[in-house]
């Protein structure tokens, strides 16, 4: 049954605890789900969904040993104000361990990323210089904590395990890495002091040392502890390397029971992208820490980093990179990834794109959800559900990723599904990316969907539009329009010139490109597309009427990629007109990198390419909208966005077909 898999389902011993597999959920923060300090029924939702698809550990995140360095308020736990995290801290472990996973705490404090103490000074290892970009909001000067500080911070990780362990949590991570204060110990770029914890590796590594073994004395010498560190890529000006990385984890071996090897630093904008590897990396780019590292020293290790497709997660435990893999956003994306991966259903698995879109929206509104997976970050909602309404005839207009995702719901629940596609091939338009190298998990996404819906008997008729005719003959209960949108044409003088084509036909046919290209918008359609040209040797330039590239919560992420790879964008231009040489552009503020703008420019290219948005199909929905006694419309052709936002509405309208 797991012949594919073996080494990533055999257990592991830590400590005296009994891990059923090596794959741990890493973990992740959902701030607006811990209104009062205390887990909502969401946020156990969202935990112990992880174990019941399989996950060996899970760790619930962000936990605050003290208020030393962050106010009390909403979104975070604190571990040492227990009659308030007692409130749902036990019910969230019961939901966790029930399922036979074990249930993880992160312990953590801030330091010199944190807010004022109580006397009224940001504290860290040493004096430092603060500046808002490397150190969050902070300016000013950090203070060199006391001896005291330092051992009532020992004191304030031991109790929190304490008390985490008493709520039934089987494991506690101790964070020391990514920028927060035990990081800030064991940096010799900030640690400069000169007593017992300052100066060689093993200074510097004391307090972690001597938390993990007083954890081991008050909770048991069975009760694992996991250390979690940055091994490499610092982040900070002059950071340390691998070799400082081995030098230690050295000193955590023996004392810790796992060692995490994650890399980075959160509090540095150009180390985001490093930590948590993006669109553009490729899978598994930080095993080589953990690898390294497990040649010096004996006790267990774990990876992290964007990591997902069950093959390279058994490949790295087989050949001894690791002995366990951590993921976040792969279990984000597929809580059920260990079940899938062990039962042979690895083409129902959904793969993380990388896509962000989950940190994005938790960083900007406090909850997580998916792009690819409409039950990720609603699992109260599906746990809750009502039993599935009275079984419908459901006719779908439009195969592509709304369309798609409503018929599988839809058949999965018990209904009867005709999606209707009017071209010969499902996934709409933006298959036309299908052979963007770093687009490979969008095209294998469609393929899953496609294997779901012959999976879940979804009735497919290609090459078949839906209208009113149509719709009158197969007579349904209900029509759901998913009809999706056609590209923009700016009124733009030239728009319609031979030299001038679509995003679409540029990402199908490259060689339609020429030598040299300038595309108008700097959306995700024409950022992705600009970095695919320049990949195939193509001069490329992007123009964009707005300050800022739009994609979303990523926009940093493609702003670095493009910078990288030296791909020019002009914001805040206009083009005015295309001719056969290029594109004449008003400027009106200043161009990418700071350079002056301002007056008119003309830019020089072979090929004007238009990724100037979409226009919804609103005359095709109209013509449906009376064609059924119950009627939807989702996706693009209600307003042209997002992959999530076509999972999000496909996945709640087949919900409720044929219930109210």
């Amino acid at each position: 049954m797991i012949n594919n898999f073996p080494n990533l389902f055999k257990p592991i011993k830590l400590g005296g605890v009994l891990f059923r597999n090596r794959i741990f959920s890493a973990p992740t923060g959902l701030y607006n789900y811990i209104p009062l300090g205390t887990p909502t029924p969401d946020f156990i939702a969202y935990f112990e969904r992880k174990a019941k698809g399989g996950a060996a550990s899970v760790n619930i995140g962000e936990c605050y040993v003290d208020d030393e360095g962050i106010p009390r308020s909403r979104g975070f736990i604190m571990l040492d104000d227990h009659e308030t995290a007692r409130l749902g801290l036990g019910k969230l472990a019961d939901g966790i361990t029930r399922h036979g996973a074990i249930a993880t705490v992160e312990l953590n404090k801030r330091g010199m990323v944190g807010t004022p103490n109580k006397d009224g000074h940001i504290i860290g290892p040493s004096e430092r210089e603060l500046n808002a970009l490397e150190w969050n909001d902070n300016v000013g000067t950090s203070h060199a904590m006391s001896e005291e500080q330092i051992l009532a911070s020992v004191e304030a990780f031991v109790s929190a395990a304490e008390f985490a362990k008493s709520c039934g949590y089987g494991m506690a991570m101790v964070h020391a890495g990514h920028g927060w204060l035990l990081h800030q110990f064991l940096s010799p770029t900030i640690n400069k002091r000169t007593d017992r914890w300052g100066g060689n590796p093993e200074n510097r590594a004391r307090i972690v040392v001597m938390i993990c073994d007083e954890i081991h004395k008050r909770c048991g010498a069975g009760y694992p502890v996991e250390v979690r560190m940055s091994a490499a890529e610092e982040g900070w000006e002059g950071g340390y390397g691998i070799e400082e990385g081995v030098e230690i984890a050295k000193q955590l071996d023996g004392h810790a029971d796992l060692i995490h090897v994650s890399v980075g630093n959160i509090f540095v904008p150009a180390s985001m992208g490093v930590t948590h590897p993006g669109i553009f990396s490729d899978e598994g780019r930080n095993v080589k820490y953990a690898a390294e590292i497990r040649k010096h020293v004996k006790t267990p290790v774990a990876t992290i980093g964007a990591l997902s497709d069950p093959y390279v997660l058994e490949e790295i435990i087989a050949t001894g990179k690791a002995d366990i893999v951590e993921m976040a956003r792969g279990l984000i994306c597929d809580p059920d990834l260990p079940i899938k991966a062990r039962e042979g259903r690895e083409k129902e698995q959904y793969r993380c794109m990388r896509c962000f879109y989950c940190v994005g929206v938790n960083y900007a509104y406090g909850h997580l959800v998916c792009a690819l997976n409409p039950e990720s970050g609603r699992e109260w909602e599906q746990d809750s559900a009502l039993p599935p309404g009275k079984k419908q005839k459901v006719l779908i207009a439009g195969g592509g990723i709304a369309g798609m995702q409503t018929a599988i719901t839809a058949s999965q629940l018990g209904h009867e599904v005709v999606l209707c596609e009017k071209t010969g091939k499902l996934g709409g338009p933006i298959m036309c990316e299908k052979d963007v190298p770093f687009k490979k998990r969008l095209s294998e996404y469609v393929d899953r969907q496609i294997y779901m819906l012959a999976k879940t008997g979804v009735e497919i008729r290609l090459n078949t539009e839906v209208t009113p005719e149509y719709a009158a003959l197969l007579n349904p209960d209900a029509i759901v329009a998913a009809v999706g949108s056609r590209p923009f044409i700016p009124p733009i003088p030239g728009a319609e010139a031979k030299n001038v084509v679509s995003a679409e036909e540029a990402f199908s046919d490259p060689g339609c490109v020429g030598s040299a290209a300038v595309i108008l918008g700097a959306g995700l359609t024409g950022a992705e597309l600009g970095l695919y040209l320049n990949s195939l040797g193509k001069k490329v330039q992007l123009i964009e009427m707005r300050d800022d590239i739009y994609a979303e919560h990523s926009a940093g992420t493609y702003k670095a990629a493009l910078r990288d790879a030296g791909v020019a964008v002009h914001f805040n231009t206009k083009a005015l007109e295309i001719t056969e040489t290029g594109v004449r552009c008003e400027q009106a503020g200043n161009e990418a990198g700071g350079e002056a703008g301002g007056g008119d420019t003309f830019y020089e290219c072979d090929t004007v390419i238009l990724a100037a948005g979409r226009l919804p199909l609103h005359e095709t929905v109209e013509a449906l909208s009376d064609c059924a006694p119950r009627f939807y419309y989702i996706g693009d052709c209600r307003t042209p966005r997002i992959i999530a936002a076509a999972t999000g509405e496909a996945w709640t309208t087949a919900r409720h077909i044929g219930r109210y």
